[in-house]
């Protein structure tokens, strides 16, 4: 049979497949084009391998299945990714001219569109959806973000992502921004919320005009990416600030995408009128991975770094780290270090041994946090009373910001109690504290090294005491 006679029979499933599914799944899910046959294959093209998963698990069978019904043949359907770049096929995106309300175009857009892109370039190049793994606690949140990232401003906006500490909030905010990125002219920023309040005091400061700036600067991206936005309680002013910018990109039909450690509603000090707005769009959760999922990320990770490590090995770890992705990829990483600077194989037995403070209870309630306080100060050569003190010199906030860290993982202290140790100091500063820490150990990963010393440290102290 002519190639040809094949390319009809997919244009006509396909023209059967959009009559029977709703329009929002099939513009998502149907952006595949025909490319060549075999005497029992069609090789259809997808955008990325994100995408081919994604169709793969939701729609072959139900494809294949249509092809027979319409043609009396049995031809499976093979996915091919294609390498190039194309723009999503979404509708136009509004035009950039569009005015914002009640507001005074900038007079020189071409600098907010260059602050814009300039933006971008805190995006991490790796948070993108190829490499996120999907399991049954992420998969409506991705399943949303990608729906987002294809059609921005259009497809559930606003949008939250919330959930718990190294569940991939980050990843997948950043996931979309980078799609959106690659595959149009929209201006992404993405921007934490300490970020966002620290750059709105600076533009007060200095005057009217650096005020102006820092307006237009937000209010005329396309997409606008704001990181744990839970940093923001009791920040009163750049909550009123953030409000307005918000109803100028959700009445200009503009993306908006917040993270949080928790829904919006259970923030305290925080705007109700924000927490509102959102209610007006889509808000999903982020829940720790099951063991497949872990399995699947360990895998991944190890594939990705070159790395040969035994499936039974990842089996190990993924049955005994399951709190969040970060612990499995801090756990990975000790296993990577120890087989590099020792060059020994990496075996089950290894893991046992070198994992055997994380394979232990990760949390106890009897650890005191005063012990964590000792024991930290000590190794940096500090008073206790100095970690609990108002003192802000790099030499004391590291060592106090580990300390917070540490707590955190090893107890059940709450966040709150955890702050009151340490001079009175609220959640939100032991949750940016912890934060810093995991922003240090990304950059420099022999940093879980020297936690894993202190936990053993405070371990061996408590236990003679």
């Amino acid at each position: 049979m002519a190639d040809w006679d094949y390319e009809i029979f997919w244009t006509e499933t396909i023209k059967h497949i959009k009559g029977e599914l709703e329009e929002q799944e099939f513009a998502m899910w149907f952006n595949i084009e025909y490319l060549r046959s075999t005497e029992r294959e069609l090789i259809v093209a997808v955008p990325s391998s994100f995408y081919r998963d994604q169709v793969k698990q939701r729609y072959q069978s139900y494809i294949e299945n249509k092809i027979r019904e319409l043609t009396g043949k049995d031809l499976s359907i093979q996915f091919e990714v294609q390498s190039k770049k194309d723009p999503p096929k979404t509708p136009a995106a509004p035009e950039k001219t569009e005015s914002l309300p009640e507001q005074k175009k900038p007079a020189r857009e071409t600098k907010s569109q260059k602050s814009a892109k300039q933006n971008h370039s805190q995006l991490r190049k790796d948070y993108i959806f190829d490499n996120y793994v999907i399991g049954d606690n992420n998969n409506f949140a991705s399943n949303a973000a990608m729906a987002i990232a294809r059609n921005p401003g259009d497809a559930y906006n606003p949008f939250l992502i919330y959930g718990g500490v190294g569940l991939g909030k980050t990843h997948l905010m950043q996931a979309i921004g980078n799609y959106i990125y690659e595959n149009s002219d929209q201006k992404v920023i993405y921007i934490t919320a300490e970020s966002f309040t620290n750059e709105f005091i600076h533009a007060i400061k200095e005057g009217p005009s650096k005020a102006a700036a820092f307006k237009n600067k937000y209010r005329y991206a396309d997409v606008l990416l704001i990181d744990d936005i839970h940093f923001l309680q009791k920040k009163y002013e750049t909550q009123e600030e953030l409000f307005h910018t918000f109803n100028a990109l959700y009445d200009a039909k503009k993306q908006i995408v917040f993270t949080c450690d928790r829904p919006l509603s259970e923030l305290k000090n925080f705007s109700d009128r924000l927490s509102n707005r959102f209610g007006k769009g889509l808000n999903v959760d982020l829940q720790p991975p099951d063991y497949e999922t872990r399995f699947a990320i360990l895998k991944m990770k190890t594939e990705a770094r070159g790395v040969n490590i035994p499936d039974e090995v990842i089996a190990l770890v993924s049955k005994n780290v399951s709190s969040n992705i970060r612990d499995l990829e801090s756990a990975l990483i000790k296993l990577i270090a120890y087989a590099e600077l020792v060059g020994k194989p990496i075996t089950v037995e290894t893991a046992q041994q070198q994992l055997k403070d994380v394979f232990a209870s990760p949390r106890q309630t009897n650890m005191s946090i005063e012990t964590i306080q000792r024991v930290v100060a000590d190794y940096f050569s500090l008073s206790h009373n100095d970690l609990k003190s108002k003192k802000r010199t790099q030499n004391i906030v590291f060592p106090r910001q580990l300390s917070m860290f540490i707590a955190r993982e090893i107890t059940e202290y709450s966040t709150t109690e955890v702050g009151q140790s340490f001079g009175g100091r609220d959640h939100t500063t032991v949750m940016h504290a912890c934060q810093k820490i995991e922003e240090r150990i990304t950059a420099d990963p022999s940093l879980e090294s020297t936690i894993q010393t202190l936990i053993r440290m405070i371990k061996e102290y408590s236990a003679k005491s």
